[in-house]
């Protein structure tokens, strides 16, 4: 049985992978699948779900990344962004805390301590949003 910490790590190679390569992250995770690695189900669900809501996820990510666009941040931190947005909207089994938990984490392991920061101060203005709490200057 897979963690569903790596499964959301599976689901960020899959879905980095795609955006670096500009294919649908639907068609990478059935080569994945095709290859025989391990295509957990919530990596899938992850993957697919993502695929689907990105329109909406960027426009998220837009308007909470305060003078940044989507296409100018890290691949690695977008794919993370994407899918702790992905979670947090979409996702009422993820716990929020536990969906920017992972996000900060991943992208401390796999981009930067600034892309954590970047990453955490995003999401929590996700959360805050989404409790309807007032934004702090």
């Amino acid at each position: 049985m897979t963690s569903r910490r790596d499964a959301r790590r599976a689901a960020l190679d899959i879905l980095y992978q795609a955006d670096m390569m500009q294919r649908d992250p639907r068609v990478v995770l059935a080569e994945w699948a095709d290859s025989g690695r391990p295509v957990p189900d919530f990596t899938r669900e992850i993957v697919e779900g993502t695929a689907d809501a990105l329109p909406e996820l960027d426009e998220v990510l837009e308007r909470l990344a305060e003078g940044w666009t989507v296409e100018r941040m890290a691949s690695v931190d977008r794919s993370v962004l994407r899918v702790a947005c992905f979670e947090v909207l979409h996702r009422p089994d993820v716990p929020v805390a536990a969906a920017i938990d992972e996000a900060v984490d991943a992208a401390k392991e796999l981009s930067t301590d600034d892309s954590g920061r970047f990453v955490n101060g995003v999401l929590g203005h996700l959360a805050r949003e989404r409790a309807g709490a007032p934004e702090q200057s």
